[in-house]
């Protein structure tokens, strides 16, 4: 009887939740609807201003796919949703949070009272 490669049982097992139809119970629920866009948000955190919002148009967003703006005192804080459905930024890139409100926050302590400068996206 021929050994059972590593690739030939992820294959299979592949093939089987494919074809019974359990492929959403593989995919964690996270991952599954991390094209919903969360809503706007507009406090002060902190002493300082964040904003968020969906992003419209075919900016730098759309390009990152998260589709959404998020701003420190006005100044655009860039941001990136994980495949998880986390959000990073440039100011926390390390640091997975769960919400673009979070990831304003963490980088409102991340900067200490420091004005966020403009990142330049190409």
């Amino acid at each position: 009887m021929p050994e059972l490669s590593r690739r030939s049982a992820l294959t299979a097992a592949a093939v089987l939740a494919t074809s019974a139809g359990t492929l959403s119970a593989v995919v964690p629920a996270s991952a599954a609807g991390h094209h919903d866009s969360p809503g706007t948000f507009d406090e002060v955190y902190k002493g300082r201003r964040i904003q968020g919002r969906p992003a419209t148009g075919s900016g730098h967003h759309a390009h990152h796919g998260a589709g959404y703006a998020v701003f420190v005192d006005g100044v655009e804080l860039h941001v990136m949703r994980n495949a998880d459905g986390s959000w990073i930024s440039v100011v926390s890139h390390y640091d997975p949070v769960t919400t673009p409100r979070a990831a304003a926050r963490a980088a409102v302590d991340e900067l200490q009272g420091a004005p966020l400068l403009p990142f330049p996206a190409n």
